[in-house]
């Protein structure tokens, strides 16, 4: 064995445990030399040939040695140092001063109003009823007494599955009233709000997603009667209590006799002319006495119980109450817009 290389590689042992290393700039020095990409212990590893080969295993293990040793010695001091700067830190830390303020969010508008309108209804017992927003053609038309050919198709341009005609996005949470009707006997009391899909172009007033709630109420002897007393009393307290409501004929295939509700929203000034067209009146609903039809699609004896249903925008009554003029806010997420309702609860 070469004694010149084997007593270096001793020499850089001794100094590698002697390396008194107690600060960053002491400890990058030592990198440098003993573990960095040109440091001294590489050149050694050069000097293998030249030892006889029954000494090359003994020195090339004893270079190995000496390598590890660099490497741990200076993965230990590291996380010492490391260890000492956080713990400097944390002392600077002023555990008294007051942290950085937290930036408040609010309720989105269709949230608010959203939960009131649930409010509203759950004081005359109804309940919340939820289901899926892909739904089939049968629970979204068909059970709604509009088959394939019913020109009432017409009236809602749908968003169908890729390659499918039996799975779509539903147009109203009907869909929802359906499949309580054919899970759950009379009586059944429940209101349904929801996100529905309809392929309309959008604007100010219109667009591609939007939120309804839709109520039902299925019963013995329910009449037109309830229906409008319901009616005036969610105006009531949505509106004020001096809101005054009327009904008129319209047509939906799923309710007979149905009806459009307005209530009076006044002509205090010129948006007041613009929304009501100078008349005062604001349609918010539609409703009716649900079609037999429906009834027995869903399985319910249409000869014992009746019932009543309507329909209504979320976003149409947060329009009105909150005076908004452009529904494509509601879903653009601007900060400066949704921070006005921090107030409302």
């Amino acid at each position: 064995m070469s004694q010149n290389a084997f007593d270096k590689a001793k020499e850089l042992l001794e100094e590698i445990k002697n390396f008194i290393i107690s600060n960053e700039e002491e400890l990058e020095s030592f990198r440098k030399k003993f573990v960095g990409s040109k440091n001294i212990i590489k050149p050694l590893f050069s000097e293998i040939k030249n030892i006889p080969n029954e000494q090359k295993r003994e020195f090339g293990q004893f270079l190995n040695q000496l390598k590890q040793e660099a490497e741990s010695k200076f993965n230990i001091e590291k996380e010492k140092i490391e260890d000492q700067t956080s713990s400097a830190k944390s002392d600077d830390i002023d555990l008294t001063k007051p942290a950085d303020p937290i930036r408040l969010g609010a309720r989105h508008p269709i949230s608010i109003v959203n939960n009131r309108i649930i409010e509203i209804f759950e004081k005359l017992g109804f309940t919340v009823a939820e289901d899926r927003e892909i739904e089939d053609d049968w629970h979204n038309f068909t059970a709604m007494n509009t088959p394939e050919d019913h020109p009432a198709r017409d009236m809602q341009d749908t968003f169908y599955l890729k390659d499918s005609v039996e799975r779509l996005l539903r147009t109203h949470t009907s869909s929802v009233q359906s499949r309580v009707m054919t899970s759950t006997k009379p009586p059944i009391r429940i209101i349904a709000p929801g996100r529905v899909y309809r392929n309309e172009t959008i604007s100010a007033r219109s667009h591609a997603q939007f939120h309804q709630v839709e109520g039902l109420y299925i019963d013995e002897g329910v009449s037109f009667a309830d229906l409008k007393q319901t009616l005036l009393y969610f105006a009531q307290e949505m509106y004020g209590k001096d809101t005054k409501i009327r009904l008129r004929p319209s047509y939906f295939p799923f309710t007979e006799p149905s009806a459009e509700m307005d209530v009076y929203w006044g002509l205090n000034d010129e948006i007041d002319y613009r929304i009501t067209k100078g008349t005062g009146w604001l349609e918010i609903l539609g409703c009716g006495m649900v079609d037999p039809n429906v009834l027995e699609n869903c399985g319910i004896d249409s000869e014992k119980y009746t019932g009543f249903a309507f329909g209504m925008g979320i976003e149409r009554q947060a329009m009105l109450l909150h005076r908004i003029d452009d529904i494509r806010a509601f879903f653009e997420n601007d900060i400066r817009f949704l921070e006005q309702f921090k107030s409302v609860f």
